[in-house]
């Protein structure tokens, strides 16, 4: 058991360096950061602009090797620009899903305020149960963290 522990206090200490590698001076947004990580949660970043929390989301990502989006949330969404959409294929006769940028595993939503409500009902849909519904099938979304 204690040697469990110690490899996880080893492992998290080795991601948080890895980010400082990028993040100087930002120890306790990264210290968080991973926190929320394990506790496969969400994360929310206020701050002003230019400071790096992207920055920060992509470097954990990378960190772990997780595939990272960011989404820029403006007025004019659909929710489709997020979860992806379905598009008929020719060549085999039938509709492939293409995913949208919520099908990654570190996700960072900017400016969410800015968003209808039916593009935020969609990320909460994926934040909160870990799937999206597109043309009324759910699809699973890897283990998600946003920020």
């Amino acid at each position: 058991m204690d040697d469990t522990i110690t490899k996880a206090q080893q492992l998290v200490e080795t991601i948080i360096e890895n980010i400082e590698k990028v993040m100087v001076g930002k120890r306790e947004a990264v210290e968080l950061a991973v926190i929320g990580l394990i506790s496969q949660g969400h994360l929310l970043i206020e701050d002003a602009p230019g400071v790096g929390k992207t920055m920060l989301a992509r470097s954990l990502a990378k960190s772990i090797n997780c595939s990272f989006k960011r989404i820029q949330f403006t007025p004019d969404m659909l929710p489709g620009d997020i979860t992806g959409f379905s598009v008929y294929n020719q060549k085999i006769g039938d509709f492939e899903f293409r995913p949208g940028p919520i099908i990654a595993e570190v996700v960072l939503a900017d400016e969410i305020n800015r968003a209808t409500p039916k593009v935020q009902s969609a990320l909460l849909e994926a934040m909160e149960e870990r799937q999206i519904t597109v043309t009324a099938s759910p699809i699973k979304c890897p283990p998600l963290s946003t920020f």
